[in-house]
């Protein structure tokens, strides 16, 4: 689940459902980085804790007793969730709402309703527990960040329509319709282009700040929210 996230050693890692502290204490001994585990049971809270320090990373993985949906997540980079189906939905908004733009969720077994992954993979289990399947699951989603809606640079002038991370672009020059082939949204990063011109750059706020290409000349642009 860590290597799915890219985990750095400057990510901070929440793990809802931390369990006996397993992901949390090995974000810290694989990739140096700090985390917090949450779970709702005080004794696994006490045995990740005690986990923790017998690993020596008492000092970077900390562990809370605390209920999951009231937990702030805004402080994490990377979030990891093995939970039931049901809870794993009604976390879903609380992860769009708080989470930065260009987090990382992933999800063991169960993905998010309406939301579609940036990607997934099935792993073989080599030795499954009882009652668990041969197969595990892993989906991986990025934050996106909130770029619907009407925006304007010059004479250049956007309309973002947005489902999550997937996007469509209509782009006028001059007033004048340009067809767009391809759009893409990744955390903060936009891209999109199509025959006559190629832009790329950010989403900050109520600014997308790039780079735009046409006729083989490239300048900087602001778009501003229109």
């Amino acid at each position: 689940m860590l290597a799915l996230a890219g985990t750095r050693a400057d990510d901070f890692v929440m793990d809802l459902g931390s369990g006996d502290g397993r992901i949390v204490i090995a974000a810290a001994r694989q990739f140096g980085a700090r985390g917090l585990g949450v779970d709702i049971d005080p004794k696994l809270v006490a045995l990740s804790r005690e986990n923790a320090r017998r690993a020596g990373v008492e000092a970077l993985a900390r562990f809370e007793e605390r209920d999951v949906l009231a937990t702030d997540l805004s402080p994490a980079t990377v979030v990891t969730i093995y939970l039931l189906p049901w809870l794993v939905d009604r976390l879903q908004p609380k992860l769009m709402h708080e989470l930065n733009p260009g987090a990382r969720i992933v999800a063991h077994a169960f993905a998010m309703k309406g939301w579609k992954p940036d990607r997934s993979e099935h792993l073989r289990v080599l030795q499954p527990e009882r009652g668990q399947s041969g197969e595990s699951s892993l989906f991986l989603w990025t934050v996106p960040a909130e770029a619907r809606g009407d925006w304007r640079a010059g004479d250049w002038q956007l309309r973002v329509h947005q489902n999550f991370q997937e996007i469509e672009v209509e782009v006028a020059a001059g007033g004048t319709l340009l067809a767009v082939r391809e759009a893409k949204l990744e955390g903060r990063a936009i891209g999109f282009s199509g025959p006559e011109f190629t832009f790329r750059g950010r989403v900050e706020g109520s600014a997308i700040r790039g780079e735009l290409t046409r006729g083989g000349r490239s300048e900087a642009i602001t778009f501003r929210r229109d």
